[in-house]
């Protein structure tokens, strides 16, 4: 029995989608629009799904930084897809904004908290910030308990752990760079959003642009921020069904037809949507009743597997996919149902778009077939290569048997064939 292969290097092109910027893939164009704060109105999301089914191939996705993205869209199409955007308040005319870092702001904040005070000040002082590595974003997380410390980002306002929640939170903050445990605390919303800037800078002359994003930068903080307070306990991500503001919905694996988000957006009592990068849309205004009932479609099962793992969308879609991912994630939710402890991952090639962390079980497609890597990434070593996709549902249904035993996932899976 041969040592089992690492996965083929993987292409990284080293940049994220736009609008204005869009990513070629294997079912054409990939165009990514960011909700201004995270909000689009009902209009706006309806305009979505129309330009979805008019300019691409129908299919909405929602990234892990709250981005939607439409695919399918070619050559041909972009320029119209581009206007009709534009004209919808969906792309900033100027492509040079889209450029700039992006922000994402915790997906309840209100009108006047610290969280939308922060971002509109961010909005306006984005124009200062040096020309910063393609992929780093900004995390605005100011509410009593912060909910985005999982979430890619590179600098970020949070609640600090011994502050307080004003109406206005004009306090209790702090900012801290990406992959420290403790950051500054500052004093305003104001003190924070000047603070990042400062931070922004820094991060560029001290040589950031080489590490390319803020986790992996090892140059000391600057003396004039000195990290010495954690933030705020972490809070909970958004539970899927009735919420203050309407309703919660999850897209399995992320992504949904436009005509199911329509359905979820139609009825006259939605006013708004409001983004997650935990796969949710927060459907702001139906209320209980008929309005609010469950879309066909869409999630409403917090424990669906489908609303957790980490599915890419394979082959044919993805031009560096060697296998199709989406029918096997499928088999796998009903087949796992929760039985897995921690996260699992199904990757199209060891580039590992969906996921960047370890995963508990990770499948990643090599040559046209599956290699299966426990507690590690898309591009980690193998336990068991060549699988098909009738030998990993076996090695499932064979876990599922043993689990009764006391075999851990591991164990079982080591057993499985290897190449």
């Amino acid at each position: 029995m041969g040592k089992p292969a690492k996965p083929t290097e993987p292409r990284i092109k080293g940049w994220c989608p736009g609008a204005w910027r869009p990513m070629p893939t294997g079912d054409g164009l990939l165009v990514r629009v960011r909700p201004r704060l995270g909000r689009l109105t009902r209009g706006q999301m309806l305009a979505l799904c129309e330009a979805a089914e008019t300019f691409g191939s129908g299919l909405i996705e929602l990234t892990s930084r709250a981005n939607l993205q439409l695919r399918g869209v070619s050559e041909a199409t972009w320029p119209g897809l581009m206007a009709f955007l534009v004209e919808h308040g969906l792309v900033d005319l100027d492509p040079h904004a889209e450029r700039r870092p992006q922000l994402l702001p915790a997906p309840e904040w209100r009108a006047g908290d610290a969280t939308h005070e922060a971002a509109r000040l961010l909005e306006v002082r984005l124009a200062e910030m040096p020309a910063l590595p393609a992929k780093m974003g900004i995390a605005i997380d100011a509410g009593e308990a912060p909910m985005l410390g999982e979430v890619s980002a590179d600098l970020r306002i949070e609640r600090a752990a011994s502050g307080t929640l004003q109406p206005r939170a004009s306090g209790g903050l702090l900012v801290r760079a990406d992959g420290r445990a403790l950051g500054t605390p500052v004093d305003s919303v104001a003190a924070a959003v000047e603070l990042l800037v400062r931070l922004a800078h820094w991060f560029v002359d001290s040589g950031g642009r080489e590490s390319g994003r803020m986790r992996r930068h090892q140059a000391p903080l600057p003396a004039w921020a000195p990290a010495s307070m954690p933030p705020a306990e972490a809070g909970a991500r958004l539970a899927l069904g009735e919420h203050a503001w309407g309703r919660v919905v999850g897209l399995p694996f992320g992504r949904a037809p436009a005509s199911v988000l329509r359905a979820a957006v139609e009825p006259a009592a939605v006013s708004a949507v409001r983004v997650t990068p935990w796969r949710r849309l927060l459907v702001e205004g139906p209320g209980k009743g008929a309005e609010a009932a469950a879309v066909a479609g869409l999630l409403d099962a917090n424990r669906d597997p489908r609303l957790f793992m980490d599915v890419c969308p394979g082959a044919p879609h993805c031009e560096q996919a060697s296998v199709a991912t989406q029918g096997l994630a499928l088999e796998l939710a009903e087949r796992l149902s929760g039985r897995v402890e921690g996260a699992v991952h199904v990757s199209g090639c060891a580039k590992g778009c969906a996921r960047q962390a370890p995963a508990e079980v990770c499948l990643t497609g090599r040559a046209g077939r599956f290699d299966l890597i426990v507690g590690g990434r898309a591009d980690g070593a193998p336990v068991a290569t060549g699988l098909s996709e009738a030998e990993v549902i076996a090695l499932i249904s064979r876990h599922r048997e043993d689990e009764r035993r006391g075999q851990g996932v591991a164990r079982v899976f080591c057993h499985g064939r290897q190449k």
